[in-house]
C-alpha cells in the first residue's frame, strides 16, 4: 500500500477511534446524592447524680414518623446509633419512639418520646446527570414523653457519612 492509501485509512478511522474513546469516560458520580440523614448517637448518664455518660443501646426500639403509616425502624434491638431521614417537603419533622419491653416472650410497648426536629431544607443542584440534592440544617430539636432526659445538637447539617447529628441522653 502505498502512503495516501494509510493516510486516508488513518483518516477515515479517527471519528471511529474518538467516539470509542469518548464512551470509555467515567459515568458521573453521583453519591452526593445519597439520603442525608440525621445522625444520633445514644447515651446514658453514669448515675441519677451525675453527669457523666457512657455509650449505650436502646434494649427494643420501633420508630414511627408522626401523622404517617411510616415505620422507620422496626422492633430493632441493641440500637448504638439511629439515623433518620428528615422530610423534604416541610420544615419539620416528627419521630415517634416507641421503646418495647419483652414480657412473657413477647415485645410490648411500654413507654414513648416524641422528637421533633426543626430543620432548614434548601434545594441545590448538581450536575444533568444527578439532579438535584436537598440540602438540610437542623436549627432546633425537643422532645416530650418518658424516657429521654436530654438532647444535644452537635453537627447541624444532616450528612450521609454517619457523623453525629445529635446525642439523645438517657437516665439509668
Amino acid at each position: 500500500m502505498n502512503r495516501l492509501s494509510y493516510l486516508l485509512i488513518l483518516l477515515l478511522s479517527c471519528p471511529f477511534i474518538a467516539v470509542v474513546l469518548s464512551a470509555c469516560d467515567e459515568d458521573e458520580d453521583c453519591s452526593e446524592t445519597d439520603r442525608q440523614m440525621m445522625w444520633c448517637g445514644v447515651y446514658t448518664f453514669l448515675n441519677d447524680t451525675s453527669d457523666k455518660v457512657i455509650n449505650d443501646t436502646i434494649p427494643y426500639l420501633t420508630v414511627t414518623a408522626w401523622d404517617t403509616d411510616s415505620i422507620i425502624i422496626n422492633k430493632q434491638q441493641g440500637i448504638l446509633q439511629l439515623d433518620l431521614p428528615l422530610r423534604y417537603s416541610v420544615d419539620s419533622t416528627v419521630f415517634v419512639f416507641h421503646y418495647l419491653v419483652e414480657e412473657d416472650e413477647e415485645l410490648i410497648e411500654d413507654a414513648r418520646d416524641t422528637l421533633v426536629v426543626k430543620h432548614k431544607n434548601t434545594p441545590y443542584f448538581i450536575s444533568m446527570d444527578c439532579g438535584y440534592q436537598m440540602k438540610q440544617e437542623i436549627e432546633d430539636v425537643y422532645f416530650r414523653g418518658q424516657l429521654l432526659d436530654s438532647i444535644d445538637i452537635r453537627r447541624k447539617e444532616a450528612n450521609n457519612n454517619g457523623t453525629e447529628n445529635i446525642k439523645l441522653f438517657y437516665r439509668p
